[in-house]
């Protein structure tokens, strides 16, 4: 029996009575009212608190509009309660105010994912007891995670690359009994000892999310009791040991992500149980054995198990596979012939099977269906031709087959692929030409064919390929002139020809190619005068014309290069070498021209008719000083002994020989340099050295950095303990290292090395000098006040450009690992250069370097977060330090001050301050930056917080940093006024 208004009986048709209307307006009214705070407040949080682009979201979220009808985002249940807040990927910032927003009651589903929101999570998250559904993924939130036992019912939860860090709470996993979906990777959580055994107890999960979270330990053998999981992801952990036999249970399985861990041992017996299996990877482990476990797995769409110890055939059933379309086993033991059928089925994607031992012919059908776009089978054992098939392979963008046994002419269609950006077909045995119809592959800047056997003429067609970046076809048999046409590839850097059959001129356009920096087209038959213009390339840095019948005068031109390779041996050459050239670094780069002389190179005749007979009366005056130098030298040598008791050893050069090695052209000698490194010129000391300034006769002035090897007063002592002996390879290491980045590195924003002076106890470096020192100086010493916002500016931009080249630009990209704002220098027009590359990498291949001493390599408030858990560095490290950069230049405050609190240094100050101010920076801005340019300065800043986040894959690369410095450029008024008086 209900309580009912009603009478028993039939219905009434009568009204409620007003008493009870009333009251129940009332009650509807004070609930709906109940949700329509929490809401604004959620606006108020977020809608002015935007650090990015502002949004349109809450413009419909007014007073007067219905919660239900109008607000957008938000879904209510029948009795007009909210259940569902959904605002993710709505570029919202600010912090989120769960106490407001968990007052509403009925709240079963709360999505903010793919946002901005920042600060921490706070504990009044546990009162939204009713959440199913709670997804705050993609975001910039920091600290822990809070306790989340109190949210029983929910199903969906997603934390995952939010900032979050410190422990995760597991045990509250426990409660959540309910939980279907779990994704809570890319997070920066304590190392766990073990694998969190509270994840196993959540049998209702099928999909589990836990990559880059630094979990440690074995796949537990329990995770086979998850029986309804459909996704399985544990990558980019510390995951160690076998795959566990038990896996093979998880018949429900469709992805299985296990990449980068440390996992060892065979596939699991049984693994081809999985057959729903569509997503496999388990790269960049040690796993061993064969791949015969994987025959069954029918469904597989991708399959990437590179850089691993697999070994044995690549099963034949994987050509019958009708949904594979990616298959990566790069960097195994693999054997045998890849399987004809292979991509037959399906619309292919990529194939990489390079390194290994893979022999046979190449598929004919992998883009059978037209979608190929990586063909990748480079260092093989793979022979026969190129099937004529892949000539209609028009997606196709790299086609790499080099280090393998093919041969055959290729078909002709591959030359004119329109989206191929590389073709590399070197060291096998292809023949045939070069065909014209190359001038289609609009797309191509790589065109790699060395040890091959191509012949014919280049086609002319090859100068319209504007795209090119590189060619090199040394070591074939063409023949003929190089086209003239190669003069209108302005992005060409780099063109090798060498060791072909090539002849007549080397023709004048080349010297409009602006882009070259190295040119190679030795051991040819070109014959004529070496064209004026190639002296006049901008950037040339290497120059081989050995060996082929050039004859007249070495250009004038060529005095202004500054080369750091230059062969033109073997030719007919005549006339007298530049003094410029005629220098230690090019020593052997004139031989075999018996028509050159010089008077600084002692195996070339000399030039001036008089020196001959002029050698006796040299050597009689040379007796006669020798014998009067011998009578000074005994008298200075009292003299020296007293000085050198009274001075520092460490400002001492005591080698009695020097060998300099050029790297640009040089107007000095190395004892004009040696003769000035004392302690009047001492301008500064560094972490590997100390820093000299250095006055050259002719009023050049030069920067000598001074890195002894071994310590006079360990000498002294005859002491060679461990201690020393690590000092001593230290400070080699980081000489070789600066030596060997900055002599082949040339760029404007980054400094210029001359030349290197060694002996068997010091190093010098002789660099550029720069007049207005570090940007340290500038910022943090009495001249700052110098530095207003506009030349601020510009020292950000060129610095990025610097690291840009140095991480882009270069052949192999270099890690800094030492960014900071001493090691940025400034000109005498405050123009930047990235400096002091004691602690550089060279990246091998574009991977990162791991730190095989297990020493943090860089400076104290500039490191990057992520040395505190791994030795992997990588390119983002030098961009979270120069984001450090970009804070001191904005705040001019140091990297770290006592003012930031105990333990903490600017990168932390600036996001919490960030929270604190809820998003508004001006008050962050150095007050000494004019209130017309906070905005600007405010731009940077937002820039600077992007480069030091937390997680190094969500930091911009250095080339995303200058694009957004760019756009951040401040107005120029007095540009503004003076356009506006031309226009009059």
């Amino acid at each position: 029996m209900t309580n009912s208004p009603f009478p028993a009986g039939k219905p009434s048709r009568r009204r409620p009575p007003p008493v009870a209307l009333l009251l129940l307006l009332c009650s509807l009214s004070l609930s709906h009212g109940d949700e329509l705070h929490p809401l604004l407040d959620l606006k108020s949080a977020l809608s002015n608190n935007s650090t990015f682009s502002s949004s349109l979201v809450f413009n419909s979220w007014i007073k007067g509009n219905g919660v239900c009808s109008s607000f957008h985002g938000i879904v209510c249940d029948s009795n007009g309660f909210v259940v569902e807040i959904n605002l993710s990927a709505h570029n919202l910032s600010g912090i989120l105010p769960f106490d407001s927003i968990c007052s509403l009651q009925s709240l079963e589903k709360l999505s903010f994912g793919s946002n901005f929101l920042y600060g921490k999570v706070s504990d009044g998250l546990r009162n939204c007891s009713k959440l199913k559904y709670l997804d705050l993924g993609q975001n910039v939130f920091s600290g822990e995670v809070p306790d989340l036992s109190s949210l029983v019912g929910l199903r969906f939860l997603s934390l995952n690359n939010s900032g979050f860090s410190g422990d995760f709470p597991w045990k509250s996993l426990l409660n959540l009994t309910d939980l279907e979906f779990l994704s809570l990777g890319d997070n920066i959580f304590n190392p766990t000892t073990s694998f969190p055994s509270e994840i196993l107890d959540l049998k209702n999960l099928r999909w589990l999310y836990l990559s880059n979270c630094t979990i440690h330990g074995e796949i537990p053998s329990r995770i086979g009791n998850l029986s309804l999981l459909e996704n399985l992801e544990l990558s980019q952990n510390k995951l160690t040991g076998e795959i566990p036999s038990e896996i093979v249970n998880l018949k429900k399985l469709w992805q299985l992500e296990l990449h980068e861990n440390s996992l060892t041992g065979k596939l699991p017996v049984g693994f081809g149980n999985l057959t729903g299996l569509r997503k496999f990877d388990a790269s960049s482990n040690n796993l061993v054995g064969d791949l015969m476990e994987l025959r069954f797995l029918t469904n597989l769409e991708s399959l990437q198990l590179f850089e691993n110890q697999f070994s044995g055939t690549i099963p034949e059933e994987f050509g019958d596979f009708r949904d594979l379309v990616e298959l990566s086993l790069y960097q195994n033991k693999l054997t045998g012939n890849l399987p004809q059928r292979i991509g037959s089925w399906a619309a292919f994607i990529f194939i990489d099977v390079s390194e290994n031992f893979l022999s046979g012919p190449i598929p004919p059908d992998m883009c059978k269906q037209g979608n190929m776009t990586d063909l990748l089978m480079l260092q093989n054992n793979f022979i026969g031709g190129i099937p004529e098939s892949y000539m209609n392979c028009t997606s196709l963008n790299r086609f790499r087959v080099n280090n393998n046994s093919l041969s055959g002419v290729v078909p002709a269609g591959i030359w004119s692929l329109p989206n191929l950006t590389i073709i590399d077909l070197s060291t096998n045995q292809f023949e045939g030409p070069v065909t014209s119809d190359i001038s289609k592959a609009k797309a191509l800047a790589q065109l790699f064919l060395s040890n091959n056997r191509f012949s014919g003429n280049l086609p002319p067609e090859l100068g319209d390929v504007s795209s090119l970046v590189s060619i090199k076809l040394d070591s074939n048999q063409f023949v003929g002139q190089i086209p003239k046409s190669l003069g209108k590839l302005k992005d060409l850097s780099s063109l090798s020809l060498n060791n072909n059959k090539f002849s007549e001129n080397i023709p004048n356009s080349l010297g409009s190619c602006n882009s070259l920096s190295t040119i190679d087209l030795s051991m040819n038959s070109f014959s004529g005068y070496i064209p004026e213009n190639l002296g006049y390339l901008p950037i040339l840095n290497s120059l081989n014309l050995s060996n082929n019948k050039l004859s007249g005068e070495i250009p004038t031109s060529f005095s202004q290069l500054k080369l750091s390779s230059l062969d033109l041996s073997n030719n007919r050459l005549i006339g007298q070498v530049p003094e410029s050239l005629a220098i230690q670094a090019f020593d052997e780069s004139f031989m075999g021209n018996p028509g050159l002389c010089s008077d600084s190179l002692g195996y070339l005749s000399s030039c001036s008719p008089t020196s001959r007979s002029s050698s006796r009366l040299s050597s009689l005056l040379s007796c006669t000083i020798a014998g009067i130098l011998v009578l000074l030298m005994s008298f200075s040598f009292l003299l020296f002994v007293k000085w050198k008791r009274n001075k520092d050893a460490k400002h001492l050069l005591i080698s009695k020989s020097w060998d300099m090695k050029p790297f640009r052209i040089v107007c000095f000698t190395e004892k004009e340099i040696i003769d000035s490194i004392n302690s009047h010129n001492l301008i500064g000391r560094g972490g590997s050295g100390n820093v000299y300034k250095v006055v050259l006769s002719n009023g050049k002035e030069l920067a000598v950095k001074h890195i002894w090897q071994s310590s006079s007063r360990d000498q002294a002592n005859c002491r060679t303990s461990a201690t020393m002996l690590t000092k001593r390879k230290t400070r080699s290491s980081e000489y070789d290292a600066e030596v060997a980045t900055l002599s082949s590195v040339r760029h404007n924003n980054v400094v210029k090395l001359y030349c290197s002076i060694s002996s068997e106890d010091s190093n010098l470096l002789v660099y550029e000098y720069l007049p207005n020192g570090s940007l340290w100086d500038q910022l943090h010493t009495s001249r700052k006040i110098e530095m207003g916002w506009q030349i601020r500016y510009e020292v950000a931009v060129g610095a990025a450009r610097g690291l840009e080249y140095l991480h882009h630009g270069c052949d192999r990209p270099v890690i800094h690992r030492d960014v900071k704002s001493s090691n940025i220098l400034l000109d005498s027009d405050w123009k930047p250069r990235i400096a002091d590359f004691g602690l550089a990498k060279i990246l091998q291949d574009g991977h990162g370097v791991g730190d095989s001493s297990h020493v943090i390599a860089g400076t104290l408030g500039y490191i990057a977060p992520e040395y505190a858990y791994t030795c992997k560095i990588n390119e983002k490290s030098d961009v979270y330090s120069f984001g450090v950069v970009l804070m001191e230049l904005v705040t001019g405050k140091q990297p770290n001050e006592p003012e930031f609190g105990e333990n903490k240094d600017i990168v932390q100050w600036a996001h919490s301050r960030m929270i604190e101010l809820k998003g508004n920076l001006k008050d962050m801005v150095d007050p000494s930056i004019s209130e017309a340019q906070v905005e600007d300065a405010v731009k940077v800043l937002r820039i600077a917080l992007r480069c030091t986040a937390k997680i190094p894959s969500t930091r911009p690369s250095m080339r995303m940093v200058v694009h957004m410095l760019e756009e951040a450029e401040p107005y120029n008024f007095i540009d503004i006024v003076v356009k506006k008086e031309c226009e009059k």
